[in-house]
C-alpha cells in the first residue's frame, strides 16, 4: 500500500477528524482532506480542499487533480429528525452523492469505503452481525441503505461498507454536538436529563472506530464490517455510565420510554453489533464502554485552558 492516496470526505465531522488524525500517522498514505469548509478544522499536518459531496462539479474536480486510491465517505447528514423533515437535503448528502462517488471510483478504478449505520435494521433482533438483512424504519435509514447499495457500483472486490453504531468523543469545533459530550454538558450544567430505557445500543469510541477504518485500508478489507463499541447498554444505562465516570450527579438521570417524546421518528430499539468478523479479520479491539468514557474524559481535560 505504499504511497496509498486516500481521499476523505466530511473531514469536519466527529469522525473525520478522528480519521484524519489516524490516517496522518500512516507514512505509507497521502491523504486529502475535503469538507464543505473554507479550511480543516484539527490542527493536523494534512493536504486540505473544500468540497461538497453533493456539488458534482466539485467531487469531479477533486477526482482528476487529486487521483484518489481510495476514498472514504464520511460525510453524512445524521440527524435523523433532520433528515425526516427535509428529506430531499437527505437524499442529495446521503444516497445521491454515494452514487455520484461510486461512479467515479468505478471510471478511476479506485476503492470506495463508505461509512453506514445499525439504522439499517429494524432493530428487533439485535445485536447484528454482517449476515443480517437490513430493514430500516425510518427515512435516515432507508437514505443509507440507498447508499450501502450505490457503493457496490464502483465495481466487484472495490468497495467496503462499515457500520457503526452511536458515536462518541470530541473533536474542533464541531457543528453537532453527540450525545455523550450532549449528556455531560446537561449534567454539569444541573439540569435534568430524560432518556430513554427502551432503545439498546452498542456505543462507539470514534477513535476505535477511525482505527477499524484504517485497518480496513491497511489490508485492503472489502465487503461489510461491523465495527462499533462492544458493550450493549441502554440510552438510560449509558447516561449513568456517564456520570458515574465523570463525577456528576446521577439523580439528575430520569428513566422514560420512548413515546413520551413528540418526536414522531421511529428508531429501531435493540440494534449493537456482533464485532466477531472485525475481531478475526482485522484485529479490532474496541475500547469497553466505560474505558471509552475514562478516555474521552481525558481527552477533554487536555483541552481545558
Amino acid at each position: 500500500m505504499l504511497g496509498t492516496r486516500v481521499l476523505v470526505t466530511g473531514a469536519n465531522g466527529l469522525l473525520g477528524q478522528a480519521l484524519v488524525r489516524r490516517l496522518a500517522r500512516a507514512d505509507e498514505m497521502t491523504v486529502l482532506a475535503t469538507a464543505r469548509d473554507d479550511a480543516l478544522r484539527p490542527s493536523i499536518a494534512c493536504d486540505y480542499r473544500p468540497m461538497d459531496v453533493t456539488a458534482p462539479d466539485a467531487v469531479e474536480h477533486t477526482f482528476d487533480e487529486f487521483e484518489p486510491d481510495v476514498v472514504v465517505n464520511c460525510a453524512a447528514l445524521s440527524d435523523v429528525a433532520a433528515c425526516d423533515t427535509d428529506r430531499n437535503r437527505a437524499w442529495a448528502t446521503n444516497a445521491r452523492a454515494v452514487k455520484r462517488l461510486a461512479r467515479h471510483c468505478n471510471n478511476t478504478r479506485a476503492r470506495l469505503v463508505q461509512v453506514s449505520t445499525d439504522f439499517v435494521f429494524n432493530g428487533n433482533r439485535g445485536p447484528y452481525d454482517e449476515t443480517a438483512r437490513p430493514d430500516p424504519v425510518n427515512y435516515y435509514g432507508r437514505t443509507k441503505l440507498a447508499a450501502e447499495n450505490h457503493v457496490r457500483e464502483a465495481g466487484r472486490d472495490r468497495w467496503t461498507i462499515a457500520r457503526t453504531v452511536l458515536l462518541y468523543g470530541t473533536g474542533t469545533n464541531l457543528s453537532r454536538q453527540n450525545v455523550v459530550l450532549w449528556m455531560i454538558n446537561q449534567l454539569r450544567q444541573g439540569e435534568p436529563l430524560h432518556v430513554v430505557t427502551d432503545q439498546r445500543r452498542t456505543p462507539t469510541y470514534v477513535p476505535d472506530l477511525a482505527e477499524g477504518l484504517y485497518r480496513i485500508l491497511d489490508r485492503e478489507a472489502t465487503g461489510i464490517y461491523h465495527l462499533s463499541g462492544p458493550d450493549p447498554v441502554s440510552i438510560y444505562e449509558l447516561a449513568g455510565a456517564v456520570a458515574d465516570v465523570f463525577g456528576l450527579d446521577p439523580d439528575l438521570i430520569h428513566p422514560v420510554e420512548s413515546d413520551s417524546f413528540d418526536d414522531a421518528v421511529e428508531r429501531p430499539p435493540h440494534t449493537g453489533f456482533s464485532l466477531d468478523k472485525a475481531r478475526s479479520e482485522l484485529d479490532y479491539d474496541p475500547h469497553g464502554l466505560r474505558d471509552g468514557l475514562r478516555a474521552l474524559r481525558d481527552a477533554l481535560a487536555s483541552q481545558d485552558p
